[in-house]
């Protein structure tokens, strides 16, 4: 497996090593953004200008000398700025928006605690590469499923009907007079929720087939005051009841199903005849020489360990991945029986696909 020392480009040997250690000292600051996230620390910064270790210790309930050598690690990341002349620390308001606000578009700290959730679950995964079996999104850490409530909410909640349904044909009309849409794979009813709030003439109801994660969609919307046209049910996605459906949507979650065609197949069938079906995807192209960039090296990550072994862990275990394309894709649905499909709208994060019986 080694190489002759003499055969190889030394020069290349150390970029790469000194990749390596990058790599490795992200990996570290992602644990300790985590650890941030999850006592408070953004929250605390944000906001409050440059604080020395001791004050944000004392803001947050913790031992300055684990607050020092956490700020310390954030500075060398480029999280915090550190003033060195008095020994300060203070986030940005342009990082506090990634890091400590719920409401701002840029808002990321799901994505940190997602994929930490997930990395327990890398030693099963790893296993399941030579069984060939696959582990169910349930099987994971339960926090994976909060954290992906966090990371997609404020992609919905700023892009679903500000920019996906107007991208749509007729839709918003259709919505603001009263519709019935089906929300399938609605995990923890983040967008399910976010519709209910902007149209509150039409009904919803929210389907997945994890019955923890549809108690929670429950409290959701019961908090959120929309109660009163919102249902949640446990059902399979090529099985969910109901028909005659203005809407029926798939966000964020056709690439996980066992048989995505089915489950399109399924949508089409219970769609009314001049329905819509919505497709949210992770964006990608059709080739990997497309998606090589961080983006795309991010979601092939979320797919090794979340998405193509939820699949592989279903009776068909079609295993289409989180970057199909848009082409895999359009082939699924017609497939599935749909006669008219299309890009509506894409952005760096998201395809978003309309189709047509």
């Amino acid at each position: 497996m080694s190489a002759d020392v003499t055969d190889i480009d030394q020069t290349k040997v150390e970029a790469f090593q000194e990749t390596l250690v990058t790599e490795a000292a992200a990996t570290g600051s992602a644990v300790c953004c985590y650890i941030g996230d999850a006592l408070g620390l953004y929250e605390a910064m944000a906001g409050a200008g440059a604080l020395t270790p001791a004050e944000l210790a004392a803001r947050t309930d913790t031992h300055e000398r684990y607050i020092r050598e956490w700020l310390a690690n954030q500075a060398a990341g480029g999280y915090v700025v550190y003033d060195p002349d008095l020994g300060t620390f203070e986030l940005p308001a342009e990082h506090a928006a990634v890091l400590a606000d719920p409401d701002s578009p840029a808002y990321a700290a799901g994505l940190i605690a997602t994929l930490m959730a997930a990395s327990a679950s890398a030693d099963r995964v790893a296993a399941a590469f030579r069984s060939g079996e696959g582990v169910s999104w349930h099987e994971h850490d339960p926090r994976v499923l909060g954290g992906i409530s966090r990371l997609n909410g404020p992609l919905y909640r700023h892009n679903l009907v500000e920019e996906w349904i107007p991208a749509l044909d007729g839709v918003h009309e259709r919505l603001a007079a009263g519709a019935r849409v089906a929300d399938v794979g609605c995990g923890h009813g983040a967008s399910t929720i976010v519709l209910a709030q902007a149209y509150p003439a039409s009904r919803f109801v929210g389907f997945d087939s994890h019955a923890e994660s549809i108690a929670a969609a429950s409290t959701a919307a019961a908090q959120a005051g929309v109660g009163d046209r919102v249902a949640f049910e446990v059902a399979t996605s090529d099985g969910f009841s109901g028909d005659g459906y203005d809407l029926v949507c798939f966000f964020d979650c056709l690439h996980d199903m066992g048989d995505p065609v089915a489950a399109a197949a399924h949508a089409r069938k219970v769609l009314a005849g001049d329905g819509t079906l919505l497709v949210v995807e992770p964006a990608a192209g059709d080739d990997l020489a497309d998606n090589l960039h961080p983006i795309g090296r991010l979601f092939y990550a979320g797919s090794v360990l979340l998405c193509t072994p939820s699949s592989l862990a279903q009776k068909e275990a079609v295993a289409l991945g989180g970057q199909a394309g848009p082409r895999r894709l359009r082939e699924i649905l017609t497939e599935a029986g749909f006669t008219r499909s299309r890009v509506a709208t894409s952005d760096a994060f998201s395809l978003v696909l309309e189709a047509r019986p």
